[in-house]
């Protein structure tokens, strides 16, 4: 090795952001491991690269002693005063080993010990970056299936969508650019595995405060979201300043805000509501588009009654009851929805347990006028 393989070596370690010191120690450990290799094991041997020079040593560690019985790893007092003229009987000096055909064997090694290296440690940087950004969102360029995978092109590594976290309607064709969100990053023997999504609530929650600057600068809170990917959202919004409108901000004017995260998650409903401390006015909130008669919390139990006027009903419940659904994951509360005159024939015709429970799953099917006033209230 030469100054010119230094200058190379400095170049390579700044292009790919390794510093060149931690390349020569890794050929370093790789020299020596060559030279016991191939001129013997049992010595004590270290392998020093000059870094101006480049010029290679290989240093014997020997024991001074009065008589040798390891040639190894002892030298005579007499021969170790032509090295260290004040050594002493116990001491260790070193003695230069390096063979005479070395150098190719070093330049041989250099190379191969310095490609291993910098792919190494090209893995170890993308892991650790994309590690400490599990919870964020990046745009990535989708590449090519792989059997159902999907594979994302991040630019300098790729990551994986497996299909339970692909969305039915987006438009996976190579080439286009999505947001996704980094669910895990794994550490494998084959380099760093990167797993997004594009159905996690997270994506939604980021796209917001992208959006929103609000948001951003901690002045409205996303406090809760509930998400069935493809077709609807709900999320809840709290604002620290009393003079801020927490779900103004989220829409913005003309609602150019929400469809922005609208167009990003092609064209799946979002709701948002304020959240509230108070569960029954936080419950209301959730069952938008619907209108809320009265809401009754049972703090043992977990549910919340809601009494909705007639016209309501579907409304409330939803397209396959996906309002109630959604809105019960928003909240964390079970809800039990009727009808103003459900309600009345819960008094009438009471049971043993004091209630009479509609099953949302049971509920005839939502009518054309309320499934476009549902439409018509939804962002």
């Amino acid at each position: 090795m030469n100054f010119e393989f230094l200058r190379a070596l400095a170049d390579l370690g700044k292009e790919k952001g390794i510093p060149k010191e931690l390349l020569l120690e890794t050929i370093e450990a790789a020299l020596l491991s060559a030279y016991k290799k191939n001129f013997g094991s049992d010595q004590n041997v270290t392998v020093s690269i000059d870094h101006s020079s480049g010029n290679v040593q290989v240093l014997a560690k020997k024991e001074v002693v009065e008589e040798v019985t390891n040639t190894a790893t002892q030298i005579t007092h007499e021969e170790a005063k032509s090295i260290d003229p004040e050594c002493n009987l116990g001491d260790f000096v070193e003695l230069e080993v390096t063979p005479a055909n070395f150098g190719r064997i070093a330049a041989q090694t250099a190379k191969q010990v310095v490609v291993q290296r910098i792919r190494e440690v090209e893995r170890e940087m993308i892991y650790d970056e994309f590690r400490g950004r599990e919870g964020d969102i990046i745009t990535g360029v989708v590449q090519r299936p792989n059997n159902q995978n999907i594979m994302i092109d991040l630019g300098k590594t790729e990551a994986i969508l497996l299909p339970s976290e692909q969305v039915t309607n987006d438009n996976y064709s190579s080439g286009n650019r999505i947001k996704v969100y980094i669910l895990e990053v794994k550490q494998t023997t084959k380099g760093p595995r990167i797993f997004v999504s594009r159905t996690h609530p997270g994506l939604l929650k980021r796209l917001f405060e992208l959006e929103v600057p609000e948001i951003h600068e901690g002045i409205v809170e996303v406090k809760a979201i509930s998400r069935e990917a493809g077709y609807r959202s709900k999320i809840a919004v709290y604002s620290r300043d009393e003079n801020v409108d927490p779900v103004g901000a989220c829409v913005g004017q003309k609602g150019i805000r929400v469809q922005a995260v609208v167009d990003e998650i092609n064209g799946e409903k979002i709701d948002i509501v304020e959240w509230n401390e108070d569960p029954k006015i936080f419950v209301s909130h959730a069952l938008s588009p619907a209108k809320v008669v009265e809401v009754q919390i049972d703090d043992d139990s977990k549910v919340a009654k809601v009494v909705v006027p007639d016209y309501q009903l579907s409304l409330a419940i939803g397209r396959e009851g996906q309002n109630a659904r959604l809105a019960a994951k928003l909240t964390g509360w079970r809800i039990d929805i009727k009808g103003e005159s459900q309600l009345e024939e819960t008094v009438t015709k009471a049971t043993p347990e004091g209630e009479i429970k509609i099953n949302i799953d049971e509920e005839e099917e939502v009518s054309q006028e309320n499934e476009q006033e549902e439409e018509d209230t939804s962002s």
